[in-house]
């Protein structure tokens, strides 16, 4: 059975994402939102039983990472957004082989760029799995 913590719920969400090749992202007052799996979808992939994810939700919400919201389910706080994109491309990176590295602010990501990778690469690597990102990604 798995050892559970709020990193492991969040590596777990990416994953399960990932594999379903769908990510939702939704963008509130300067925001973005990404829906997270829901405490059932998470505790059938870790295998464990659903109450043993509730708490870690509970800690979610309180650590502000994660929201409730009414008929749309669970999504990331701004805070949250931060921690799940830079840990998908900080711990994915075989699926975003352009970028090195990131460094996660209070509302800004920075994406250290492979040399030789351009703009366009990195966008289209990014969009790959966050196409709602596309518009939004400056340079």
């Amino acid at each position: 059975m798995a050892v559970l913590s709020v990193d492991v719920l969040f590596d777990a969400a990416i994953r399960i994402q990932l594999a379903e090749r769908s990510i939702s992202i939704t963008f509130v007052q300067d925001e973005v939102r990404i829906k997270f799996p829901t405490t059932r979808r998470l505790a059938e992939f870790l295998e464990v039983p659903h109450y043993y994810v509730l708490p870690y939700f509970a800690m979610m919400e309180q650590e502000e990472l994660v929201t409730r919201a009414e008929r749309v389910g669970i999504l990331t706080t701004a805070k949250g957004s931060r921690k799940m994109i830079a840990l998908m491309i900080d711990k994915y990176s075989k699926e975003m082989n352009e970028i090195i590295g990131t460094v996660a602010g209070n509302d800004t990501i920075i994406a250290v760029i492979r040399e030789g990778v351009s703009h366009d690469q990195v966008l289209k690597a990014m969009s790959k799995y966050l196409p709602e990102l596309k518009d939004r990604l400056r340079r």
